[in-house]
């Protein structure tokens, strides 16, 4: 399925749960899964394959009862407003729409939801400028074709490093996997894992090549920290 990542994190009693990015499969991957808390959904960008599970985010309002926000660049922001104008104007009673705040990030500025710290952080995706995420000792990069030095130094010191890999050969807006591995030998982290495959990397084969602190991910996968 499409890339996705569901975050749990917990401070004495309390847990806030937080989702990166909508994925067409988000609802399929939400039933798999038995994900049915949701507090903040944070967009990487705004393309079809990150943001496309948006409307399902209605079922979350009811299971939890509440408004959700959603947190994204202004390119992020302005494609929900267009792309699901619906939301944002009157409509008729029935199935309903999701109800949603909107929340800009601005300049890569860390700030905090509830108790979680959040570090935006500058990917190039191509030309397009995106963002990825460090969650204390956690980063999600995705979509990334260029690291800038600034976001190099962003992420040292990490535990578990999530990346992009799309396929061996170079790609114009991705990672292919030889740049994924060297991003990775320039950060050390502790563990990685490549995510937003494409069927060119056969799993099991790649994985045994693979450095033994880095693996391909799969669907479903957990990893606590």
């Amino acid at each position: 399925m499409r890339t996705s990542v569901y975050l749990t994190f917990t401070e004495s009693s309390k847990k806030t749960h937080i989702l990166l990015d909508t994925t067409p499969d988000f609802r399929q991957q939400s039933l798999n899964y038995d994900i049915a808390k949701l507090d903040a959904v944070f967009y990487t960008h705004a393309h079809y394959d990150h943001m496309a599970g948006l409307d399902e985010l209605r079922r979350f309002n009811y299971l939890n009862k509440k408004t959700i926000p959603l947190y994204g660049n202004k390119d992020v922001i302005r494609n929900i407003k267009k792309k699901y104008s619906y939301i944002f104007h009157p409509t008729q009673i029935g199935g309903g729409v999701p109800k949603i705040n909107l929340h800009t990030i601005k300049e890569y500025k860390p700030f905090n939801f509830r108790f979680v710290k959040i570090i935006p952080i500058l990917v190039f995706h191509g030309k397009l400028k995106i963002l990825g995420f460090r969650f204390n000792n956690f980063a999600y990069i995705t979509d990334a074709s260029f690291l800038p030095d600034k976001t190099m130094r962003e992420l040292q010191n990490l535990d578990l490093l999530i990346l992009n890999s799309l396929r061996y050969k170079s790609h114009s807006t991705h990672f292919n996997l030889e740049e994924s591995l060297e991003i990775v030998k320039k950060l050390k982290p502790k563990q990685a894992f490549f995510v937003h495959l494409t069927h060119f990397l056969e799993h099991e084969t790649v994985n045994k090549s693979l450095p033994s602190n880095i693996q391909l991910a799969y669907d479903g996968l957990k990893y606590e920290l």
